[in-house]
C-alpha cells in the first residue's frame, strides 16, 4: 500500500511540475463550458430575412408586420427585383425571403385565394427547417384573422361547434433550451479528456525520458504500478466533474436534480472505461505525439460522435446503431442527462449502469494485461 501511495504522489508532483497539465485539467473545462453554452446551440431566434413586395399595399404592410412582432424575424432588406432576393441568399445575408404578389390587397377583398412564396436558404436544414414552421404559424394566424374580420364585417355567424384545445406542458427542460440538453455531456466528454488523453499521455511520458524503465527494475510490481498511475487521473476527473456541474448551476442556472451520489457513482464506472482505453494508447504508442493522435482520432471522436453528445442516435444508420452500442460514452451520456435533467435515478438507469460497468471491466481488464505483459 505504502509503494502504490509513494507512485500517487510522485505523480501529483510531476503534475504540480508541468503548468500545461494544470491548465488543461483545471482550466480548459470551465472554458469548454463556457463555449458550449453559450455558442453551441440549435436554437433559432434570429432569422435574417429579405422582403420583396411588389403589392406595396396596406394588407401587405400589415402582412410584413406580423414578421417584424414576431420577435424570430430581422428584415434586413426590402428587394426591388429577384435579382435582389437570389443575391441576398447567395451571399447567406438572409435565410428567408418572402416574396408577396402583386394584387395581394384586392384578391384578399375579393375573397380570393392568394399565393405567397417563400424561399429558404437550405445549406443549414435545422435553420431553414425551423424558420419555415415560424413563417407557416404568421401566415395561418393572419389567414384566421382575415376570415374573422370579413365575418365581423358582413355580420356573419359562425354556428358553435366543439373544438380541441390543446394544454402543452414540457418537461425536464421547459424553455426547449439546446444548452440544457448539451451541457450534461460535457461532464463525459470532460471526464474521457482527462482520463484517456492524459492518461496515455503520461505513461508515454515516462517512456520518453526512460523514467519507466528504471520503475520496471525496481521491486515495484506491475499492479502497483497500474494502480499507483491510474488514482491521480481518476482523482483529477472528480475535481473536473465537480467544477463543471458547479460553474453549470452558478452560470446557466442548471441544478442536478438527482442523486449527486448516483452521478459520482455512474462516472467512476466510466472512468474504468476510459482509464482503460488510456493503457490500451500507451501500450501501442512510443511518443506522446502518437498517443495524441490514436487517442483523439480513434477513440475520442468515433465516441463523440457515436454516443449521442451531439447527434440523436435514432437518426443514424442502423448498422452504426448498434455500433454505438459498444460505445461506453453513450451509456454515460444517458446517465448524466437523466439526472441532471429528469432527476431518475438506478430505478430507471439500471440497464445502463450495468452495461457501462461490464464495458468498464473488460476494458481495463484487457489494457491492463497488455500492459502487464509489456512491463514484464
Amino acid at each position: 500500500m505504502k509503494t502504490i501511495l509513494h507512485i500517487i504522489k510522485k505523480e501529483f508532483q510531476q503534475f504540480r511540475r508541468d503548468p500545461k497539465m494544470f491548465g488543461i485539467v483545471l482550466i480548459a473545462p470551465i472554458i469548454q463550458l463556457l463555449i458550449l453554452g453559450y455558442a453551441a446551440t440549435l436554437d433559432v431566434n434570429s432569422v435574417h430575412t429579405v422582403v420583396y413586395d411588389m403589392d406595396k399595399s396596406y394588407e401587405s404592410r400589415r402582412f410584413i408586420e406580423r414578421f417584424k412582432r414576431s420577435g424570430y424575424f430581422i428584415i434586413d432588406m426590402y428587394a426591388e427585383n429577384y435579382e435582389e432576393v437570389t443575391e441576398q441568399l447567395n451571399n447567406t445575408s438572409a435565410i428567408v425571403a418572402v416574396v408577396i404578389p402583386k394584387e395581394f390587397e384586392k384578391k384578399i377583398q375579393r375573397k380570393e385565394t392568394v399565393p405567397l412564396q417563400a424561399i429558404y436558404n437550405g445549406s443549414d436544414g435545422n435553420t431553414a427547417g425551423i424558420a419555415s414552421g415560424y413563417v407557416a404559424k404568421i401566415i395561418s394566424e393572419f389567414s384566421k384573422e382575415i376570415v374573422l374580420d370579413f365575418r365581423e364585417r358582413y355580420g356573419q355567424k359562425s354556428s358553435s361547434v366543439g373544438m380541441l384545445t390543446p394544454e402543452i406542458r414540457v418537461w425536464y427542460n421547459p424553455e426547449l433550451k439546446t444548452r440544457n440538453f448539451m451541457l450534461p455531456g460535457i461532464v463525459g466528454l470532460l471526464l474521457s479528456v482527462i482520463t484517456l488523453i492524459l492518461t496515455s499521455l503520461a505513461i508515454v511520458k515516462e517512456k520518453e525520458i526512460g523514467t519507466l524503465e528504471q520503475l520496471i527494475v525496481t521491486p515495484i510490481k506491475p499492479f502497483q504500478l497500474i494502480i499507483g498511475k491510474l488514482v491521480p487521473f481518476v482523482i483529477l476527473g472528480f475535481i473536473a466533474v465537480v467544477m463543471v456541474i458547479t460553474a453549470m448551476n452558478l452560470i446557466f442556472g442548471i441544478e442536478v436534480r438527482g442523486s449527486s451520489f448516483f452521478l459520482f457513482f455512474a462516472s467512476f464506472l466510466y472512468i474504468l472505461s476510459t482509464l482503460g482505453l488510456g493503457l490500451f494508447v500507451s501500450t501501442i504508442s512510443k511518443t506522446q505525439q502518437q498517443a495524441m493522435m490514436i487517442a483523439i482520432f480513434a477513440i475520442l471522436m468515433p465516441m463523440v460522435y457515436l454516443s449521442g453528445f451531439a447527434f440523436p442516435i435514432e437518426n443514424m444508420p442502423e448498422v452504426i446503431q448498434y455500433v454505438s452500442y459498444l460505445i461506453p460514452l453513450r451509456y454515460f451520456i444517458t446517465i448524466i442527462r437523466g439526472v441532471i435533467l429528469k432527476g431518475i435515478g438506478i430505478e430507471y438507469l439500471w440497464m445502463d449502469t450495468a452495461a457501462l460497468l461490464g464495458i468498464g471491466i473488460i476494458i481495463l481488464t484487457l489494457s491492463s494485461l497488455r500492459f502487464r505483459k509489456r512491463l514484464e
